[in-house]
């Protein structure tokens, strides 16, 4: 603005300049010198300015000439010669001297200062300016492609979110009862089980503005800017209703307040959470706003955030079952072209416990296989390659054993093969391999569950120990010592232990009583800061001993099992060390003897 007050007050006085001051002959300057007509002038580097005692005839009075060199002016005045200085134009040179340079800088400025409001660069200065809008990325009702029909695997969470897809389209016809629809609903489950899928399709499904964040993104280096774009958010959504609000990973932003001992006072998150449970407590659902949430720690959430009246609503998004299985493996079989022996209930019962998530990556690693060894289609067998490979790792053929080594895994596999055969209720033995997979592992043997179980007995339990210590009892049995490669197998049998003896109440010597509570992965990874046994150093040493006794049974009973089947252990052994690879099929034989004989 000072600019171009400037600019305008040199415009106005180079005009009143040039309309009262005209430009004289250096000859006619003299001449009125000479005469005596001069009051008085300013002499100038290369001009002369002055003023007449009488104005001329056409009313000037001031008038200005450029200098001449005395010598040559007395020359041509000798010789009547009418002469005048030539009077440079300056404009266009104050121009680009002055004010061009001037505007150069100022368009420089507005430039970066475009650019940092934009993507908020120059060390975090262009934010300052948007520090506190909400980051959400905003998809319009035509951005969302995603429907119900593109989920499969969780009829049960989706049931309930048609329900609030129903509200989103008509909003009144839930309230002609006094009914009120839940303001946020809690999608609650495993890592990539399709939670944010299913908050994806359900604003799809709904046809509304879907506001997408993670919930890491309102927390800056700043104070109150994570508060500041929870208001933000929560007005946006409000102008464009109905429409959907998705916070997904929602433990980044709702954890406890207070929780743990190295916990600070009230910081920049807790100022966030505060925010949002305002918002959530201040804002009408009969608006048509529904707020969607998704995280997979539960337990490290806020109660605050809980209760009725924000996310009233908590839906699990489980693995799926073998029928979910069957179902997501339909929906991304449609996308690479299977061969006629590519049945999805198959594959179903290899992958017991898969995630969506896990099914999506299963399908792309077996086309990769089928593409790399340039097949036309993707076949049966490249499924269960992939199958392995996801769970055993990559094939390390380079990686070359001794013989001693080979000949220890060879009955090592065989022990927990044998066993797994023989044992009531164990499930059946896939395929055994003494190849190395991975990265620690020198062979491994799959099984493959006829059925998804959701229970398990005492017996159940211990047969599963024995069958994990199956690989270190034939070590014992045939090569009279064990090695380190059953130190998994001895992890795993000793976790299930100690989980029927404090979680369970499987232990007669210590009674039904639950001595610790479920481990969860989060907690698992936190430092313990002090005792949290709730059980005296007595029972502790009972609990140890039980423990000890459930696997020192496990044991026995391995080891008597594969004492009973002897000669089937030496000559399944030597049939893996020549074929390295034994398939379901080609166990058959073994598997048929093995339970004929006791367990």
């Amino acid at each position: 603005m000072a600019l171009i007050l400037l600019t305008v007050l040199w415009v106005r006085d180079l005009w009143v300049n040039n309309a009262q001051v005209q430009p004289m002959p250096y000859s006619e300057f003299v001449q009125h010198l000479q005469s005596g007509d001069v009051a008085s002038i300013r002499i100038g580097s290369n001009t002369i300015e002055g003023e007449l005692k009488k104005p001329l005839a056409d009313g000037r009075q001031r008038f200005v000439t450029n200098r001449v060199e005395p010598e040559l002016a007395k020359d041509l005045a000798a010789h009547n010669v009418r002469f005048e200085g030539v009077i440079e134009n300056t404009i266009v040179h104050d121009v680009l001297s002055w004010v061009l340079p001037v505007l150069l800088m100022f368009g420089l400025w507005n430039l970066l200062a475009r650019k940092m409001m934009k993507d908020g660069g120059l060390g975090g200065l262009g934010g300052m300016m948007t520090v506190g809008k909400s980051r959400a990325r905003v998809y319009a009702e035509t951005d969302v492609s995603v429907h119900f029909e593109d989920v499969a695997g969780v009829d049960e969470a989706k049931d309930e979110l048609r329900e609030s897809v129903d509200f989103l389209k008509n909003p009144k016809s839930y309230g002609r009862l006094g009914a009120r629809m839940p303001k946020g609903i809690l999608l609650i489950g495993p890592p990539g089980t399709g939670k944010t899928m299913l908050a994806r399709a359900m604003a799809g499904e709904a046809g509304v503005p879907f506001f997408s964040i993670s919930g890491s993104e309102f927390v800056e280096m700043f104070v109150g800017v994570g508060a500041a774009r929870v208001r933000d958010l929560f007005e946006q959504a409000r102008q464009a209703a109905p429409a959907i609000i998705f916070i997904d990973e929602l433990d980044a932003l709702g954890r406890a307040r207070g929780a743990g001992p190295l916990s600070g006072g009230h910081d920049e998150k807790e100022q966030t959470l505060d925010q949002l449970l305002s918002e959530m407590d201040g804002f009408d659902a009969s608006v048509g706003v529904v707020i969607l949430a998704a995280t997979n720690r539960p337990e490290v959430l806020d109660p605050a955030l809980l209760r009725a009246g924000r996310f009233d609503r908590q839906v699990l998004v489980d693995r799926p079952d073998r029928k979910g299985r069957i179902d997501i493996l339909r929906v991304h079989l449609k996308k690479v072209t299977t061969a006629s022996d590519v049945n999805p209930d198959t594959i179903a019962g290899l992958t017991p416990g898969f995630a969506g998530a896990d099914l999506a990556n299963l399908v792309n690693e077996a086309a990769l296989l089928a593409t790399r060894r340039r097949a036309d289609a993707v076949e049966a067998r490249d499924f269960n390659e992939a199958v392995e490979r996801i769970v055993a790792g990559i094939e390390k053929r380079n990686r070359v054993l001794s013989p001693r080594e080979r000949e220890t895994v060879a009955y090592h596999e065989m022990g927990h093969a044998l066993l797994a055969m023989a044992l009531p209720g164990a499930d059946p033995v896939h395929k055994i391999s003494i190849i190395p997979r991975g990265i620690g592992a020198l062979g491994y043997t799959i099984q493959r569950p006829t059925e998804d179980r959701f229970l398990s007995t005492r017996t159940e339990l211990e047969n599963r120990m024995t069958v994990l210590l199956g690989g270190r009892a034939a070590e014992q049995l045939v090569l009279g010592e064990v090695s380190s490669g059953a130190a998994d197998d001895l992890a795993k049998a000793t976790d299930i232990a100690l989980d029927m003896v404090t979680r369970l109440g499987m232990s007669g010597e210590l009674g039904q009583v639950a001595y610790e509570r479920q481990r969860t992965p989060f907690l698992a990874q936190m430092p313990q800061f002090g005792s949290e046994r709730n059980y005296s150093e007595d029972t502790a040493r009972h609990i140890d001993e039980a423990v000890r006794q459930l696997i020192d049974g496990a044991f026995t009973r391995a080891t008597e099992g594969l004492q009973a089947r002897r000669t089937l252990l030496e000559q399944g052994a030597r049939l893996l060390l020549e074929r390295e690879t034994l398939t379901e099929a080609e166990l058959a034989p073994l598997a048929a003897s093995a339970r004929t004989l006791p367990a």
